[in-house]
């Protein structure tokens, strides 16, 4: 059986091509640049932009692992139509999308997306296209924590500094849960829609730094940052697009209680997979 992962040299990527290595299956990676992975998994360059490029990489393939590019939305809403098309065209036994933490599963919240947004579109293609697919839906992942700007202020100034209240709960989740359930999904085509993934109940910051506290040995308490701050401080690492989305993200959940999946959908209910603590995850990365 073979693979197909986007943004294999990527976060959420990569992840995925690890463990799939690690399973003995059949990989190939797509990411901008030719190459190999650190285990000698092919990566080869196929274009968002390119119907063509993307079909011949899907061709053939029993599962393919989607998730869509940072950048501005109106390019994301192309790539988008493209992916699907070329799903449609290739025919893939499975199809798993990560939403990246768009809301697609909430659409009594205000953060639900709309229906023309890119992540909708592309799920609209999938279910137009009659495959066989299921959608990951995270929310924040704790990988943003290792942001340079994060990490620098925890190290010297003992503060874990984030642009959410103190006591907004989030579902967070990390690249490695999302890992573990687009594997487990790519065997359980008996599950489809979406299956949400993250912390549940949800955790607030001044639960996160007293995981750092726990971690480090020594006290991490929280403050609050504004999104504009966090926004300037990503830019040069994600653009200036990439940025300004991640501002308006924020600003966003400024205006709401919560950004929390809901127990129906979830893959603890879905799956028995829990996601790991804030805690694990630290140990496991070895920060």
């Amino acid at each position: 059986m073979s693979y197909v992962i986007h943004g294999a040299t990527g976060a959420q990527g990569k992840p995925v091509l690890t463990k799939l290595e690690a399973a003995g299956k059949q990989v190939v990676g797509l990411a901008r640049k030719h190459g190999t992975s650190d285990h000698g998994t092919p990566i080869v360059a196929a274009r968002y932009s390119s119907v063509q490029e993307l079909t011949a990489a899907y061709e053939g393939a029993d599962g393919v692992f989607v998730h869509l590019p940072i950048g501005a939305e109106e390019d994301r809403v192309t790539y988008a139509h493209n992916i699907a098309a070329a799903l449609r065209a290739a025919q893939p036994r499975r199809v798993v999308v990560s939403t990246s933490g768009v809301v697609v599963d909430r659409p009594s919240s205000p953060l639900q997306a709309p229906v023309e947004a890119a992540v909708p579109t592309l799920i609209r293609g999938l279910e137009q296209a009659g495959l066989s697919y299921a959608v990951i839906a995270p929310r924040l992942f704790l990988e943003n924590l290792l942001a340079p700007s994060v990490l620098d202020a925890v190290r010297t100034d003992g503060v874990l500094r984030y642009p959410l209240r103190a006591d907004f709960p989030v579902s967070w989740s990390s690249h490695l849960d999302n890992a573990d359930v687009a594997t487990a999904l790519f065997d359980r085509t008996d599950i489809t829609g979406t299956i949400a993934v993250g912390q549940y109940p949800g955790l607030t910051g001044p639960d996160l730094a007293e995981a750092f506290t726990a971690h480090l040995g020594r006290t991490v308490s929280y403050e609050p940052s504004t999104p504009e701050v966090f926004g300037e401080l990503l830019a040069p690492a994600i653009g200036a697009a990439g940025a300004a989305g991640v501002v308006a993200l924020y600003q966003w959940l400024a205006t709401v209680r919560d950004n929390t999946i809901t127990i129906d959908n979830s893959a603890q209910q879905k799956l028995g997979l829990k996601p790991r603590t804030t805690t694990e995850w630290l140990e496991q990365i070895g920060w």
